[in-house]
């Protein structure tokens, strides 16, 4: 079976249309789903769901416990370098998740630093990640970190700095064709 990693930024609370139709495919190819336990993007495709009783779906979260798990699916907890609760706490869980994952379902609001990292970190393994770019209200595949160039015209100063920090020489083996539709 194969795995997506359906994660976003806690910025988006609620799952519009073109998000729907996305995890209405999902749950009809039968993919099984890996989401964190954040507020915010995560909760809410972890409610959309709960609500189609869909059974594939582990949640992943740093620490004892997850703070969402909105269906009672399986957990799982990735211990994390930093004891403290700050971005490394809860990047080693995206980590986790890219590593696990086949594809990446990203939900970013063109600002969130995590969501930004969670597509890089899929990009660096070879995976390919459909974006819902919030901005825009729509849907992109990227294969590697040049196809972020047209969202980033739409984003923060921020978000655009980061990405220009990370984007050293493409060195990703992936096809140059992209899919019409990955899911």
């Amino acid at each position: 079976m194969k795995v997506v990693f359906i994660g976003g930024s806690r910025r988006l609370p609620r799952i519009n249309d073109v998000i729907r139709a996305r995890l209405d495919a999902i749950v009809e190819g039968g993919l099984a789903v890996i989401v964190g336990d954040a507020n915010g993007a995560d909760r809410a495709v972890q409610a959309f769901l709960a609500e189609h009783q869909y059974p594939h779906v582990t949640v992943y979260h740093s620490g004892r416990q997850s703070r969402n798990n909105v269906g009672g699916w399986p957990a799982k907890s990735v211990e994390a370098k930093s004891a403290k609760k700050d971005f490394a706490f809860y990047a080693a869980k995206d980590r986790a998740m890219a590593e696990a994952a086949d594809y990446g379902f990203m939900l970013w609001d063109g600002d969130s630093k995590g969501t930004l990292s969670n597509i890089f970190n899929l990009l660096e393994l070879g995976k390919k990640v459909v974006v819902y770019f919030s901005p825009k209200g729509r849907c992109t595949t990227v294969v590697r970190r040049n196809d972020l160039q047209p969202l980033l015209h739409d984003c923060s100063a921020e978000a655009r700095s980061a990405f220009e920090s990370r984007h050293v020489k493409e060195t990703l083996s992936v096809p140059a064709e992209h899919p019409a539709v990955l899911f």
